[in-house]
């Protein structure tokens, strides 16, 4: 292992000399003041791989056993020196046999060696580890607590290479790094507001930027309008999504509203939310407020026969169950529409973290979603992290629910007050607000995590 030492008057400066010399990837195995200055240690990450163990070469598997549970073991043959036959056969008959006269005896046959013996091997103790690894060079083994020790020098390292970035770009980019971090705090992911920014012209003021930030969303974000509205296009459509996101209130506001455009008689309600108390009441209760049919299918083939049945009218609304986007019933619900010609639109909650609607997108994912809904828009406190999951995800948004009322609490998107909300910075005496270097330690962190998770994959 090429350890390297460098020497300057400040720890920064130090940290510089180690970035140039042996990359940014470089590992800081100490850090101490010397006269004068500091000293540090450090050790390039393309020579970390000398302090791993190498693994010991493994035989070939015998039979159906794989080659990490089975070791190849060969037991010693000792060769006894040379015998005359006389004396061979005296060993083997014993003293009655040394009195009578001896006949020359025919050279023994040769025997093969044992074979090679392949069986499993047996649970390592840790007694037996510890031999193991004494008996092994001194810089093939370095103890787990070392190497930890390491990661987490390299993580110290990371954080102040970042702080220094960080003060470095607002120092060189004020009004970028400034968009930064009104992004972070807003709640949208660290991922999108990198990939936002990174045309941002340099020639811009704040208010500028912003507008051109702003932009930038607008042009990715997709909605429907007046002129697609499904309502008026009609078609069959599940309302699909986790417990709680507002399915069955939903689906009585779009019935209403079609109903108030085209008549009780073109549209038909199906609920497949046969597990639930009362689910299924819930809906008939808005189907007799509004004059209209409600149909139960249980399974597939109950599906399947309910929507031929329905095959006139002008629009069929499906009420499904709700439950954990990871409970194993999602793709028993995937199933039951993959083979119709349902039309799926996912509820989202923007009450909800960007990591639970992406978890949400994914589990949902199979049913090739036409778009989304976004709901509960009144009781959040911001919009970022479920319109960065929106953009992200490419889902076109079809309708905004903020409220409980049927159904003058469903609207159109309104993108201008969408991303108003969205990029509304935090007061400054927010608790959530990123002071100081915090948003270059987030950004840092974020994409520590993207090369982990890209190794992995690949």
């Amino acid at each position: 292992m090429n350890v390297r030492k460098f020497i300057a008057a400040t720890t920064r400066d130090a940290l510089r000399k180690v970035k140039e010399t042996l990359g940014p990837d470089a590992i800081i195995l100490s850090n101490r003041a010397i006269p004068g200055g500091v000293e540090i240690m450090a050790v390039a990450a393309r020579d970390m791989e000398m302090i791993v163990p190498i693994p010991e070469p493994e035989a070939a598997p015998r039979g159906n056993e794989s080659p990490s549970a089975v070791s190849v073991e060969a037991k010693p043959v000792r060769v006894a020196p040379p015998q005359s036959p006389q004396r061979a056969a005296t060993q083997t008959a014993g003293p009655q046999a040394a009195q009578q006269p001896s006949r020359p005896l025919p050279p023994p046959a040769a025997r093969p060696l044992p074979p090679l013996v392949a069986r499993p091997l047996p649970p390592l103790d840790a007694s037996r580890a510890a031999r193991a690894s004494a008996a092994k060079p001194e810089a093939e083994v370095v103890p787990v607590a070392v190497i930890d020790e390491i990661r987490q020098l390299r993580r110290i390292v990371e954080q102040q290479l970042a702080g220094f970035a960080w003060g470095e770009s607002a120092r060189a980019e004020p009004v970028k790094t400034e968009m930064l971090r009104q992004m972070l705090d807003a709640g949208f992911s660290p991922r999108f507001a990198r990939e936002l920014l990174a045309d941002l012209p340099h020639d811009l003021d704040a208010g500028q930027a912003l507008g051109w930030v702003k932009g930038g969303a607008d042009r990715s974000l997709l909605t429907i309008n007046s002129e697609t509205d499904i309502v008026d296009r009609g078609g069959v459509y599940a309302l699909v999504g986790p417990t709680g996101v507002g399915k069955t209130t939903t689906t009585a506001k779009l019935a209403a509203r079609c109903v108030l455009r085209h008549g009780a008689r073109k549209l038909a309600l199906v609920t497949t939310d046969g597990y639930r108390i009362g689910a299924h009441e819930q809906l008939r209760i808005y189907g007799r407020i509004l004059g209209v049919s409600v149909h139960l299918a249980r399974d597939a083939e109950d599906l399947r026969t309910t929507l031929t049945d329905l095959q006139h009218k002008h629009m069929v609304l499906i009420d499904t169950m709700g439950m954990s986007q990871r409970d194993r019933l999602v793709s028993e619900q995937v199933a039951m529409f993959g083979d119709s010609k349902v039309k799926s639109l996912l509820l989202l909650s923007a009450t909800s973290g960007g990591d639970t609607l992406d978890d949400v997108v994914r589990a949902y994912s199979g049913l090739h979603l036409a778009g989304c809904i976004l709901t509960k828009v009144d009781e959040a406190a911001g919009l970022a992290a479920s319109l960065d999951v929106i953009i992200r995800q490419r889902l076109r948004l079809f309708y905004v629910s903020n409220g409980q009322r049927v159904p003058e609490d469903l609207h159109l998107p309104n993108r201008t007050y969408l991303l108003h909300r969205a990029f509304k910075d935090l007061p400054e005496t927010s608790p959530h607000r990123l002071d100081g270097v915090e948003p270059g330690l987030l950004m840092a962190t974020s994409a520590a995590g993207m090369r982990s998770a890209g190794g992995q994959c690949g």
